[in-house]
């Protein structure tokens, strides 16, 4: 049977993406036009793959914690100083920081590239919410607890681990007293230019994968690596917002063919995803794992958009069956 522990992951994966919405929603910041109607959809559509997923869960068996589970909560914790290391204190910025980490574990140590990869959202953690280490690192060994304790939810989902990070920061606010950076609105006029970016890094991240025989966390990793380089160089303006969507839609880009297969539905989270992120920019401001949050419900979004005919036909034949 599915065990407390398991199903407190689950909650986790749940709770985390929805207290990101509300908040966007509660923003002290003017909100931009259509935020209501985007996360109301998002909302909608995810829930129908949050239902089934959890139908699926209740026939595990629940599994004890090992050597393994420890060292990769150890994983997330490290790899979550280390990021915030060369973001703030070497001054790599959020972006290069993480994808950096992630392409170091990503290569050299394979089995635990998935465990520092959530780690080092962690440490994209702004110095305005968390100035010391020690509370990066706490929130790192809460994170590290939670991605244990998911291994067997939404497994496939790309931006899991973030939302994994984003749980560990939501959770060590109060702990350590410390409150959310203030948030900025963007503007929808930039929807245009943010969207096919979104598009083309969640597409690209695939292709590198299946063409270039990457790992997802590789694959990843390479796209934020390209564009926290290419973009704040080649438009200084923009530069570092288009840099932020191109790794947030990489994470689109990590999901299994299980749960997205063709490019098409890809590209159609991708998108999603430059919409979200619109849309909750001003949420949370300063914490790791936003941007992984924002590709989680993007992604389990078009899945259960996808899935919806389906379970609506279902019920149908169901309620006709039964007359």
């Amino acid at each position: 049977m599915y065990g407390p522990v398991q199903l407190a992951g689950y909650v986790a994966l749940l709770v985390t993406p929805a207290v990101l919405l509300l908040r966007a929603i509660r923003a002290p910041a003017a909100l931009p036009n259509g935020t209501l109607s985007v996360q109301f959809g998002v909302v909608l559509a995810g829930s129908v793959v949050a239902a089934s997923e959890r139908r699926r869960l209740s026939r595990i068996d629940a599994t004890e914690f090992d050597r393994t589970d420890a060292v990769d909560v150890l994983a997330v914790a490290v790899a979550a100083v280390v990021t915030y290391g060369l973001s703030v204190h070497a001054g790599l910025g959020p972006v290069l920081a993480s994808a950096l980490v992630g392409l170091v574990a990503g290569v050299g140590l394979a089995e635990i590239d998935g465990a520092a990869y959530c780690g080092s959202f962690v440490g994209m953690a702004s110095p305005a919410l968390f100035p010391t280490l020690e509370e990066v690192a706490l929130a790192g060994l809460i994170a590290g607890l939670a991605f244990v304790a998911t291994a067997d939810s939404f497994g496939g989902f790309g931006g899991k681990y973030g939302t994994l990070a984003l749980f560990g920061c939501i959770v060590t606010v109060p702990l350590m007293g410390v409150d959310y950076a203030a948030g900025s609105v963007l503007a929808w006029r930039l929807a245009p230019v943010i969207v096919p970016v979104a598009v083309v890094a969640a597409v690209a991240t695939v292709l590198f994968r299946v063409r270039g025989g990457m790992s997802a966390v590789v694959a990843s990793a390479a796209v934020g690596a390209v564009a926290g380089v290419a973009f704040p160089a080649v438009v200084p303006e923009l530069g570092p917002t288009l840099a932020t969507v191109a790794f947030c839609a990489s994470f689109v880009g990590m999901s299994s063919a299980k749960r997205l297969e063709p490019l098409g539905q890809v590209a159609g989270a991708g998108a999603l995803c430059g919409l979200v992120f619109l849309a909750v920019a001003p949420a949370l401001a300063g914490a790791g794992g936003k941007l992984g949050t924002t590709a989680f419900v993007s992604c389990l979004a078009v899945a259960g958009g996808l899935e919806l005919p389906t379970l609506v036909r279902s019920r149908v034949d169901q309620s006709q069956l039964s007359r």
